[in-house]
């Protein structure tokens, strides 16, 4: 049994978390509620228990064996006082991810890097989660030269404020009110915004960078080529993916699909002749990662395409969390 710590726990990600330590009943021996001054005092039931919120500090985790950090600001302010207090920390921010003294971990890929962590454990970007699941297959079987990735990104990967503006910006539309936004930097309703997060080198975002150097971390291959575009749309929960993979050496798509359907993590829905194919609204508060229209690019040698669908609050973040714990335990 192991005393656990959830830092963030009234918002998306921190109830995620509960769901899931309970749907695959993680041993607990006492769970210790975190969050902000704001939330301090909320009552959360878990598991036939009423727990109280208490503001995090960095006296809050002592006793503690793992801390999950749900992400934000309180993974830079408190992780080093969890690990100083003996706790290993699982952080979902991205504070620590490119950290070469951090491990950088999704359990289907690299479940082997835990083992040289020194107290903290990255999480991934859940766009890249997601991602790494469905071409790690492919990465064994045939090795993977390049990866072009367009994501279509569900408003709540911008937390609770994220799902909010899309109900109320459907609502307001459908009374004919005034639209407004708050979270994103133009409607959402009804729109696609080709910008998740803040622009840097090259004019790609910081979502996109992630993508690219959060993968060649996870997979131990620097030299793997890949370019990313990010974009919000206006779909509650699950992130769909793009994407299109140059392979090392040269594979059936019939090869292709086998490795996929043995791979952990990985459901194929691929029926295009009865019109069966991944979509948000299947793959929401699942836990693999879904893959279909699956099919050879004409226009290289080594090609294939693949449409990727899967829960980013779940595998994205809270599931590959726990998995990691799983791992420590």
């Amino acid at each position: 049994m192991s005393n656990v710590a959830i830092v963030g726990a009234t918002g998306a990600v921190g109830q995620e978390f509960l769901k899931i330590l309970a749907e695959r009943h993680f041993p607990v021996d006492e769970l210790r509620l975190l969050a902000t001054k704001r939330s301090a005092g909320k009552h959360i039931s878990w598991q036939g228990q009423d727990l109280e919120v208490q503001e995090t500090t960095h006296e809050s985790f002592k006793g503690i064996d793992i801390a999950l950090f749900a992400g934000g600001s309180g993974s830079t302010e408190f992780a080093r006082s969890a690990v100083d207090s003996g706790a290993v920390v699982i952080d979902n921010s991205s504070a620590f991810r490119l950290d070469p003294e951090v491990p950088l971990v999704v359990p289907e890929v690299n479940p082997e890097d835990v083992k040289w962590h020194k107290g903290i454990i990255a999480n991934p970007n859940c766009s890249t989660i997601i991602m790494a699941v469905a071409i790690k297959p492919i990465f064994d079987l045939a090795g993977i030269r390049r990866v072009v990735v367009s994501t279509y990104q569900a408003v709540s990967g911008a937390g609770r404020e994220g799902i909010e503006e899309l109900e109320n910006q459907v609502k307001a539309w459908s009374q004919g009110e005034e639209i407004t936004s708050n979270v994103f930097p133009y409607q959402i309703a009804f729109n696609l915004i080709p910008r998740i997060d803040v622009f840097q080198e090259g004019d790609y975002t910081k979502e996109e960078w992630k993508m690219v150097k959060e993968t060649q971390k996870i997979f131990h291959a620097p030299n793997m080529a890949i370019t990313a575009t990010t974009v919000r749309v206006p779909v509650f929960r699950s992130h769909s993916e793009s994407i299109n993979v140059e392979t090392e050496r040269l594979v059936s798509v019939s090869d292709v699909r086998e490795a996929l359907s043995k791979a952990a993590g990985v459901i194929i829905d691929d029926e295009p002749s009865k019109d069966r194919y991944p979509m948000p609204w299947f793959s929401s508060d699942k836990d693999e990662v879904y893959v279909g229209r699956l099919r050879k690019d004409f226009s290289i040698d080594q090609g294939f395409n693949l449409w990727v669908a899967g829960d980013q609050i779940r595998k994205g973040a809270a599931t590959n969390a726990v998995q990691i714990a799983e791992l420590l335990l």
